[in-house]
């Protein structure tokens, strides 16, 4: 008999509570809710199990606590029902690219993502507000009367969610921005990879806090460093005391000990160093000081030189190396006595095992990573000197972060995604490197100033201006890539040191077959909208039993079938970036998403011939709509089909 699809949000409750009997099987057992068979945990056995290390509950502690902290807890891990619908009018090359674009609250789109992305993110940048008194911080809970509303000078936006600014003389000032934020990092780090790492960006406003909940939910041992980005070059002299010329990047990774850091790439000025004066077959090398202090009696003997001279290591020192392994360096040719063989030795330090990766300092300077007006001057120039959006991240702030700690193939997601500064590091990225990152961004339609540039440009929301920055970000990188010339004067050159042609427009550049086609600069657009099914789904007795009978299914009458796709592909636990072929059978419009990894078919009046084909074609998953079958007879015969040409297919039910 098929099963009917959940199509809620992940229940982390039963999944936690799953790990909890596998640890201790006597302190939980089922229960019976609403017809449905749920996990429990008895609360007393459990203390049972635990009795020498429960906490006495007046024992004082240490610990962070502020009004709501219960709730915000609660609010990570509540159900929801809702879904993700494809907006492919505003998306580049939706059939083929592997990022994506989210409208919508982030925290129920993480709380979507948590069943198909699970464990599968390995970097996260976020730029939250910062809470000066004028940033809109989200309000999750939407109980609130006109009055209210008024009063908090608060907008809604295309979803209906509450935006308020969260002004310095609120008496919940700090209170509100840590409910905000708490629920969000916390579902954010069950879709972290084992050796993933978030990176979120803060000022003096919140950063004490956001490091204390961030020593929380992700463990103070899993702290890796609180980053000085200096974001300013010039004072503002009409501060009182002091100009604030850096902003703090908090790192933490979901286990330290996987955590792997790549380092920052060397550069040519440090590669220049090495040579291969001798031709030795290891390639360039550079020579070190082979005597060392403190000294060390072991370690002072005597070393002939190739021309015969005797030589000692200096008053106070001794040499890096014992006598025999002295001696295996040089027979290793490890040991540079100079051109003439009469120099003190050195050890020679091969270019070709030296570890790529420079570590990185806790200090980034705007010289390395660029500075806000900078970003802003570079993002106003990408829209033809218009000015939309203020205060963005530089991408080369973005590129470090990425740089660091995701590999050439990993999913890099943004929930905060603002201009969509870290969309463009990761293309910019992969067109410098030949990556293959790609990018998941997440950012709430906020409505823009009716009086801004912005509006009166056409973009009405963030999103608008954060989906246009990333098509035209996409364009540039490619004409960059293709014609070896950054558009905004600086010369690249390829590894021979030629120039590539330079002399074309952006059009003749886009216009050319030859494009290489390694480089996705595509994205999904989703947008954040309740559930595609009817209350009835979810809650049969709603309706009356009359009523019930006359509907002819549960689903929307203005969903379409796609919609309907990524709803279970989200439930089923699909990447929203997976490859989608459409086939025709029967007449019938049939889906097939990664292959035959889930094939679904949303029309009504589905025949035996159609149900055979699919099931011919063995796919891991199929899905139906439960009153889409022609008459009952092939609904019984449904099963049996799926028994005979693939008995290993799961059959699921809208």
């Amino acid at each position: 008999m098929a099963d009917k699809l959940d199509m809620m949000s992940m229940d982390v409750t039963q999944a936690n509570i799953a790990k909890i009997r596998e640890l201790f099987p006597s302190a939980v057992t089922e229960v019976q809710n609403d017809g449905k068979t749920t996990l429990a945990v008895d609360f007393d056995l459990l203390k049972e199990e635990l009795s020498s290390v429960i906490m006495d509950e007046k024992q004082e502690r240490y610990q962070m606590t502020w009004p709501d902290k219960r709730k915000a807890k609660m609010l990570a891990s509540s159900k929801i029902s809702a879904t993700l619908r494809p907006d492919k009018a505003k998306s580049v090359d939706f059939d083929n690219t592997q990022n994506v674009y989210i409208e919508g609250d982030n925290l129920d789109v993480l709380k979507l993502l948590r069943e198909t992305y699970l464990g599968q993110i390995k970097m996260i940048y976020i730029d939250p507000p910062y809470n000066t008194g004028n940033d809109f911080v989200y309000n999750d809970d939407f109980a609130i009367d006109s009055e209210e509303y008024m009063s908090n000078s608060g907008q809604y936006d295309e979803q209906g969610n509450r935006l308020v600014k969260n002004l310095d003389s609120n008496g919940r000032y700090h209170t509100d921005w840590l409910n905000m934020i708490y629920p969000r990092l916390k579902v954010a780090k069950d879709l972290l990879t084992d050796d993933g790492v978030i990176f979120i960006s803060i000022d003096d406003n919140e950063q004490a806090n956001l490091k204390k909940i961030c020593d929380e939910i992700y463990g103070g041992e899993n702290f890796i460093a609180q980053i000085v980005w200096e974001r300013a070059f010039a004072p503002v002299n009409l501060k009182k005391h002091f100009s604030e010329s850096h902003d703090y990047i908090l790192c933490y990774a979901k286990d330290i000990a996987l955590a792997v850091c790549n380092g920052l790439p060397r550069n040519m000025e440090a590669n220049d160093r090495y040579s291969n004066p001798d031709n030795d077959p290891r390639g360039a090398w550079t020579s070190g000081d082979l005597s060392v202090g403190p000294r060390v009696e072991s370690k002072v003997y005597e070393i002939v030189t190739p021309s015969g001279r005797s030589i000692l290591p200096p008053s106070g020192y001794c040499w890096r190396l014992d006598k025999k392994t002295f001696e295996k360096y040089v027979s290793d040719n490890r040991i540079w006595f100079g051109e003439d063989g009469n120099n003190v030795p050195r050890i020679k330090r091969f270019l070709s095992e030296v570890k790529q990766g420079i570590t990185p300092m806790t200090i980034w300077k705007y010289t390395d990573v660029g500075h806000s007006q900078e970003a802003s001057q570079k993002l106003k120039e990408l829209f033809g000197g218009k000015a939309y959006f203020d205060y963005p991240k530089s991408v080369e702030l973005i590129k470090r972060c990425v740089q660091l700690y995701a590999d050439k193939e990993s999913i890099i997601l943004d929930f905060f995604s603002g201009s969509a500064t870290t969309a463009h590091a990761v293309m910019q990225l992969n067109a410098e490197d030949g990556g293959n990152r790609k990018f998941i961004m997440v950012q709430l339609p906020e409505p823009c100033d009716e009086k801004s540039e912005a509006y009166k440009a056409g973009y009405k929301t963030i999103c608008d201006i954060g989906e246009e920055r990333i098509r035209r970000a996409g364009q540039r990188v490619i004409a960059e890539y293709k014609t070896g010339k950054l558009l905004d004067g600086i010369e690249i050159v390829d590894k021979d040191k030629k120039l590539f042609r330079v002399n074309m427009s952006l059009d003749d550049i886009l216009a050319d077959d030859s494009l290489e086609k390694r480089l996705d600069v595509g994205f999904r657009v989703f947008k954040l909208d309740s559930s595609n099914m009817q209350e009835v789904y979810y809650n049969p007795n709603v309706m009356a039993q009359d009523l019930l009978e006359s509907t002819v299914d549960n689903i929307k009458p203005d969903r379409t079938p796609l919609d309907l796709l990524f709803q279970v592909m989200l439930d089923l636990g699909k990447p929203l970036s997976s490859k989608i072929e459409e086939q025709h059978i029967e007449g019938k419009t049939v889906y097939l998403v990664n292959g035959n990894d889930l094939i679904a078919c949303f029309d009504d009046n589905i025949t035996n011939e159609v149900i055979t084909a699919i099931a011919k074609q063995q796919p891991l998953y199929a899905v139906f709509k439960d009153k889409s079958f022609a008459n009952d007879s092939v609904a019984i015969n449904n099963e049996q089909l799926f028994k005979t040409y693939s008995p290993s297919t799961t059959i699921k039910v809208l």
